[in-house]
């Protein structure tokens, strides 16, 4: 079937994720080793991905956890440090299928104040035709019911839609469904997979 919009993951496709690197630069290895040993702060985020409050959610984890409130609060204060920097030609890819006319839609985790907070950093991500963004639906990726309503909202079939994602598992479940998918191991390897599918070609893709 052939691909008529592409959907993009944006954490560590678009932009970089990785609170482990920003942390180390901040409080040291050592501390911020000993603070995710005790405090599951991917589960603190998963509940923002869910549409819990962001400020909430991260003082509520501030006061079950003092010895390290400091620190758990730079999930908020210091989230634009942690979600940095673009991935520039996973940004050009997107740019590129938009003045081909090809649909790029957004499928993410990430919290609607946390998306916000994105696009008034970063311009390209407002520029998606249809935003899946999982704090606003109340779902995540990988569950199917996510998956579901993207393919209700935008009419499409499954074979139709064409989705990167750096995370085997929300791979797996589009695929089960019938999306067409690629796992993204970065931004080359994305560029190949489009000029293959003859959405962009070569130069477009550079």
């Amino acid at each position: 079937m052939a691909i008529e919009a592409v959907v993009f993951d944006i954490g560590n496709v678009l932009i970089e994720w990785n609170p482990e690197r920003f942390y180390d630069a901040t409080i040291g290895r050592a501390r911020r080793e000993a603070m995710f040993a005790a405090v599951d702060l991917h589960a603190m985020n998963d509940a923002v991905d869910r549409g819990a409050d962001w400020a909430q959610t991260v003082r509520a984890t501030q006061d079950a956890y003092p010895a390290f409130a400091a620190e758990i609060g730079m999930w908020h204060s210091h989230w634009h440090e942690m979600a940095s920097p673009a991935i520039p030609q996973t940004v050009r890819l997107m740019a590129a299928l938009k003045a081909r006319g090809v649909p790029v839609f957004a499928l993410s985790n990430i919290g609607d104040e946390t998306y916000a907070r994105g696009c008034a950093l970063y311009d390209f991500l407002g520029g998606f035709d249809r935003p899946y963004i999982s704090g606003r639906m109340r779902m995540a990726k990988p569950d199917a019911a996510i998956y579901a309503a993207v393919e209700a909202d935008c009419g499409l079939a499954p074979g139709a839609l064409l989705f990167t994602d750096d995370r085997a598992e929300n791979i797996a479940a589009a695929a089960a469904r019938g999306w067409q998918t690629h796992l993204f191991a970065g931004a080359a390897g994305l560029a190949a997979r489009l000029i293959a599918e003859r959405l962009l070609d070569e130069s477009e893709a550079a």
